[in-house]
């Protein structure tokens, strides 16, 4: 999947507040460096975030990935403002660049300056769901939801992604709700399924999944 998905050289991952868009952001990176390709994280989360993958500058640095961000100095510090230098990642052919996006139609609003260029370009709008998330637990709310995002980002999604947990509680029922009300939300938009999220403990090694690592601790642990 990481590399099919270098293929398209910009990646937007967007999602509801505590779908795991953060934490499915950080592992893609970090696949799609794995495949040798140049890769970099932009951490446009800038509205109320919560997880910050800048918070995990050092380890995404050794794995030689670029990271974008605001308040670079000061990983507690969140500034509301773009990072400059996310222009680059528009204009670099070679690089790959998956953008952790804000996870409400308001944190989305952030891509509507670039969405005229973002539309002339190759590029996947990944929507994470989370089944057990309460605004999102039906597939009539995660499609609405869906459509906020994209009307106040002004860039289409093309394809959903599963992540059903409930963190470090997450069983077996919590994947076969996700699998079904993905498949309920592909029915209602048309969206393709590029994968269902699974912590690495819990894989089975189908194809349809991508296993995880969580690096996105909570600040108490």
């Amino acid at each position: 999947m990481a590399r099919i998905l270098a293929e398209k050289r910009r990646i937007f991952v967007t999602g509801h507040y505590g779908s795991g868009k953060t934490e499915f952001a950080v592992n893609l990176a970090l696949a799609i460096a794995g495949t040798g390709c140049r890769t970099a994280l932009a951490d446009l989360d800038i509205v109320n975030p919560y997880f910050r993958s800048r918070e995990r500058r050092e380890m995404l640095e050794q794995r030689n990935i670029r990271l974008i961000a605001t308040s670079q100095a000061c990983t507690d510090a969140d500034v509301p403002a773009l990072p400059a230098d996310l222009f680059t990642t528009f204009q670099d052919p070679d690089l790959v660049s998956v953008y952790d996006v804000g996870g409400d139609p308001a944190g989305a609003r952030v891509l509507a300056r670039f969405a005229p260029q973002i539309n002339t370009l190759d590029h996947e709008m990944l929507c994470v769901v989370n089944a057990n998330r309460p605004q999102t637990a039906t597939a009539q709310a995660a499609t609405a939801y869906l459509r906020g995002i994209e009307a106040a980002s002004g860039v289409a999604v093309t394809a959903l992604v599963d992540n059903t947990h409930l963190c470090r509680e997450t069983g077996e029922r919590d994947l076969e709700k996700g699998r079904e009300l993905i498949r309920q939300v592909s029915e209602m938009t048309g969206l393709p399924i590029l994968c269902h999220v699974v912590e690495r403990k819990m894989a089975d090694g189908s194809a349809d999944q991508f296993p995880i690592e969580i690096y996105m601790k909570k600040p108490w642990e």
